[in-house]
């Protein structure tokens, strides 16, 4: 049997699906699930084996991490899920057992799809579209997540960007916040918005604040991933900070050297002051 689970709104449609599913005693082999169309299926027409069926009951924490599993960009997300679910009603498994294979991959999901939710806070870069005479400021992003996070993501800019219209934009969904009311709906324009006015005061900002006595490539590539590089405008710098660092330091220890101590820059001006008062 084929699940067709919307665009918008699928981890609330999974949920319902799988209670559903579950509670009907329905094998997880049985089932075919998909988002947005129908995937071809031979044996659609042909009754889903059924199981004794039982009700679902699972602790408030898996309930949550399941269902932040099924955002990842697993093509058998839904199903193995499933399948978990199933087993963790039956007491199969216990959870938080990190010794069962499946159960162990969810929580590796979980644990990737909030990594990207928060590299999404992080890394959406605003860029100012406010048409002229508008009442309220206009801005618009375009973000690329490695997992589909917008509907997760998008109420933290709402509570934070609340006085202002905004549109953040992913390959599939895209959030839209005006008046102070958050809507999702499907992606009809894919291209990123055009540069405003600000950002080239932003790399400004970003060049000045960049310490090259702390660089540690790795570390920055683990927080800033090379693939969130081509939609932030200072990432443009980032490659010729990171090869001028070296000549930076040796110039900052070089001055430093130079400069005199605290307690000879104490006494300097202890003389100049006596100077001064004669």
């Amino acid at each position: 049997m084929q699940v067709v689970l919307p665009r918008i709104g699928t981890v609330a449609a999974w949920r319902a699906e799988a209670r559903r599913l579950a509670t009907a005693g329905v094998m997880p082999e049985t089932v075919l699930w998909s988002v947005g169309e129908a995937a071809p299926d031979l044996f659609a027409q042909s009754p889903a084996p059924r199981a004794a069926s039982a009700p679902v009951r699972l602790p408030r924490a898996a309930v949550e991490s399941i269902e932040t599993a099924v955002m990842h960009a697993d093509p058998e997300r839904f199903a193995r899920a499933y399948a978990l679910v199933l087993r963790l009603a039956r007491q199969e498994v216990i959870w938080g057992d990190r010794s069962d294979p499946a159960l162990r991959r969810l929580l590796e999901q979980e644990k990737a799809v909030r990594r990207d939710i928060h590299q999404m806070h992080g890394f959406v870069r605003f860029r100012e579209v406010t048409p002229p005479g508008a009442n309220r400021r206009a801005f618009a992003a375009w973000f690329e997540p490695a997992h589909h996070i917008l509907e997760a993501a998008a109420p933290f800019f709402a509570r934070r960007f609340g006085d202002m219209d905004w549109l953040i934009a992913t390959p599939t969904l895209s959030a839209r916040f005006e008046a102070g009311e958050l809507e999702i709906l499907e992606t009809a324009n894919r291209a990123a918005p055009p540069e405003d006015a600000t950002e080239a005061l932003w790399q400004v900002y970003f060049a000045n604040i960049f310490n090259p006595a702390r660089l540690m490539v790795s570390a920055m590539t683990s927080h800033m991933p090379r693939k969130t590089w081509k939609n932030l405008p200072e990432a443009a710098l980032i490659p010729d900070l990171i090869r001028t660092a070296p000549e930076r330091v040796a110039a900052m220890q070089a001055a430093a050297a130079a400069a005199p101590g605290p307690k000879l820059q104490r006494r300097l001006e202890a003389i100049s002051a006596q100077r001064k008062g004669r």
